[in-house]
């Protein structure tokens, strides 16, 4: 697998959430891959899990803007960091960043994500 297809699929997973496209999400992902969504929360996997997780997402944002702000690869992980801005279905904004440690199968698909950042931060601002 080299850097380009590691860039590539950081690329497609944002385009996903940019996008709210659960499939194009999913896509990104071995189908057994794990995923931990903040750090701290309980993690979910596999496909199953992934579309779980990204219908939540759905549910609290009517758009979000994830860019990644910085991609840090070293053989087959990569650390990116990211920020985000959305609209919550309620209409009320956020912004928020964080930091995203990846790890990718020999085919170029994520099979372990790692997310960092504070939901508390970024719900309180979609409820003020």
């Amino acid at each position: 697998m080299s850097r380009e297809q590691i860039k590539e699929t950081v690329s497609s997973y944002f385009a996903a959430i940019r996008n709210m496209d659960a499939e194009a999400f999913v896509a990104v992902f071995a189908p057994d891959a794990t995923s931990q969504d903040p750090v701290g929360a309980p993690p979910v996997s596999g496909t199953d899990g992934l579309r779980k997780f990204f219908a939540g997402i759905e549910s609290t944002f009517f758009q979000l803007s994830m860019t990644e702000t910085a991609v840090y690869i070293n053989q087959n992980e990569a650390a990116v960091h990211w920020q985000a801005d959305g609209t919550g279905q309620n209409g009320k904004t956020t912004h928020f960043t964080g930091i995203d440690i990846f790890t990718f199968n020999d085919e170029g698909k994520i099979s372990s994500l790692r997310a960092y950042w504070d939901p508390r931060a970024m719900m309180a601002q979609l409820k003020g």
